[in-house]
This record gives C-alpha cells, structure tokens and sequence, in this order.
C-alpha cells in the first residue's frame, strides 16, 4: 500500500478511541515535509478520498515510519537528539553559545563549568572502514600506535575525509560526537571511548551542533548508546602495548566488519569499469582491424604474386573509384537477376535466388578486378 508524503493541516481533536488522534480539516497540501510532529502527516493514498471528510480521525502513530524514513535519508537535527534525550529520561545541561570548530575555542564558553571538556576524532583505515575517537581533550592518541593495537599495522588509520562527515555521519565540520551514531547511515562505525570520562562527574559534548555544548555523566552517555544498540567500549587510549606473535592487538575486537564506500568513492569507481570496459572494447577492435589489415595484405600479396611482381593498378590504389566499380558491377547483377520471367518462375522463393546468384558471379566479378 503506497503511503503519501504531503503533508495536510490537520488540529488535534478528542477522541474516545485514542488520545493521539488527527482530524483532516482541509485538503490543501503544501511543498513543505516538516519531520518534528507525526499529526502533520496523512495516512495511506487508498484513503485519500477519506480524507476530505472533515471529520474523518486518522491515527497519529501510523505516520511514525515515514518519519524514520526521512530520519535515516536526512539524519537527526540537535533538536530531534534533545527531545530523544528527554524521552530516554537523561539529564543533560545545554550550553548555548556561537560556533566553535575546536576544543579551545569551546573552552572560553564552558571550560568554567567544571564538566570534562571532549575531543572526537573520526578516522578511517585503508579498507574504508570508520571510527569515532571519542578522548577527554587532554588525552594524547598516537595514530600510528592506535592502528597497530586495531591490528592495521603502521599508518593503518588517518583522518576521514570531510565529505564522509556529512554522507555517514551528516554532521557538519566541528561537529563530530558520540551522538552522530543515532544516524542509520553511521551504523557501521566503531565507536572507542576514552576510559577517563568515567571518572570525570560531567562530560561536554556537542548535540550533533557546534552552536550548543551539552554535559552529561557518562552513564547517561551509555544509557543513550544502549538505546540505539551500541555496547560502550571504553578503553586506555594513552597505553602502547606491545603487539607481536604471542600479543595479538588488544583493539582487534572493535574494528568493523562492513565497510562503507563514499558516493563519490563509488563514483569513481563506476567510471573506471566503464574505462576498463571501452579499453576492452577498443582492443578487440583493434585486433580485428588488425585482422583486416592481414588479409588485405593477403589479398595484395596474392595479386602480386600473380601479376610476377607487378605494382598494384591504379584502379584498386584509388579507394573510390574500386568501391565505385564494385557497386556498378553488383548492380547490373541485380537487375540482371529480377526479370518477369524469374518473378513468375520462382515466386517467393526469387529473393534466395537472386542473392545466391550474385554471390557467384560477384565474387568472380570481384577476382578479376583484384587482379586487374
């Protein structure tokens, strides 16, 4: 059953069946798809002449999967994560302020609060697989010592691109958090947390929103990943343990399973099969020209042959002028070929004929003029 995407305006009404009831009040639709509130939307298409009753009641709740529909294509806004927050029944602090794109500038609005000041890192390994480093802001993380305890070797993890930010994590620049995993598109990306902010009282992080600082406990931050089906790792991003034969990577465990191929990363891709694919093509071109050309060396040599030695005519050197001989030659056979009497002797059958007949005698045709 389609369902309709336009919104219509609707008021809230009583209802004995249930609270969260919309009355269809007129049927004007707009260019607009607001996502903050489910009685904004109508129901099913097959219904639609339904809903130019002014009094017929269509449920709230039956809008909730375009909701999630759109959240997944378009990602949470900082205001969707505050309400999700609330409904979860975690206590944060929010901190407005103007935008900040590193931990020091964030610090002259709340670095007085008391709170755990945050920096997150969101890098990549050489298979396109993701990560989230979520640190306390003093916390010092050596790359190259990160990707050998993840078992990637040496330079095994750099920083991602700031196209992935928006494409799996659609946070803008400054913006990356713990919180930007509420996303779909972001379900395949390892989240490493710092184990310091478990002993810290509060920890400040951005609501997917560098314009907004919110402090929370780490609790409540587990309690919030749990909800979207993520069991919090929290590890000593400053130890360097050996790694070797008998001390396989401690991290090993939380690297990703899938990787995720940006768009234009597929792209590129989809662009070099088709080159591969022309390359192909053209080589077997090439080979069957090349082809072509032996056998009109064949044919050359063949007439040189018979001729003693003798350079080839200036009839078949002039390209034009053996094509032209060719096509008279084919058509006085053709019309030699279509007479009244062959149309009333073999009928249906003439067209087989006739084309038989001037293979025969146009390859003779053809022979001779070769060795002209």
């Amino acid at each position: 059953m389609r369902l309709c995407l336009w919104p219509k305006i609707t008021k809230r009404t009583p209802s004995s069946d249930s609270v969260d009831s919309v009355r269809t009040t007129k049927s004007r639709r707009f260019p607009v798809l607001p996502l903050f509130s489910p009685s904004l939307f109508c129901v099913h298409c097959a219904l639609s002449g339904f809903l130019s009753k002014p009094e017929f009641i269509v449920p709230a709740s039956s809008c909730t999967y375009i909701i999630r529909k759109f959240r997944e294509e378009m990602g949470y806004t900082k205001d969707q994560l505050l309400v999700r927050l609330k409904e979860l029944q975690i206590e944060f602090s929010p901190y407005e302020h103007p935008v900040v794109l590193t931990v020091e500038a964030q610090a002259k609005y709340v670095g007085n609060l008391g709170g755990a000041l945050s920096k997150n890192l969101f890098l990549k390994d050489k298979k396109n697989r993701f990560y989230i480093v979520s640190a306390l802001a003093d916390t010092k993380v050596d790359m190259k010592v990160l990707s050998q305890r993840l078992g990637l070797g040496k330079g095994g993890v750099r920083m991602a691109p700031e196209e992935a930010l928006g494409e799996i994590l659609q946070v803008p620049l400054g913006c990356v958090t713990p919180f930007a995993l509420v996303n779909e598109s972001a379900r395949n990306v390892s989240l490493l947390l710092d184990q310091g902010f478990r002993a810290k009282d509060y920890c400040f992080f951005h609501p997917l929103s560098n314009d907004m600082t919110i402090s929370l406990r780490s609790c409540d931050l587990d309690k919030f990943l749990k909800s979207i089906g993520r069991d919090p790792a929290y590890v000593d991003l400053e130890a360097n343990p050996t790694v070797g034969k008998d001390q396989p990577p401690d991290l090993a465990s939380l690297v990703p399973f899938d990787a995720i191929v940006l768009r234009e990363d597929a792209g590129k891709a989809a662009s070099s099969q088709v080159l591969t694919q022309n390359d192909s093509v053209n080589d077997k071109l090439s080979t069957v020209a090349s082809g072509a050309d032996e056998q009109c060396t064949h044919v050359i040599d063949l007439k040189d042959e018979s001729a003693n030695g003798a350079h080839v005519s200036g009839s078949f050197a002039n390209t034009q002028l053996f094509v032209e001989k060719i096509l008279d030659k084919a058509s006085t056979l053709v019309l030699s070929e279509i007479t009244e009497e062959t149309i009333k002797q073999h009928g249906g059958h003439l067209g087989a004929l006739v084309s038989d007949n001037i293979r025969r005698r146009l390859s003779s045709e053809l022979n001779n003029l070769a060795v002209s």
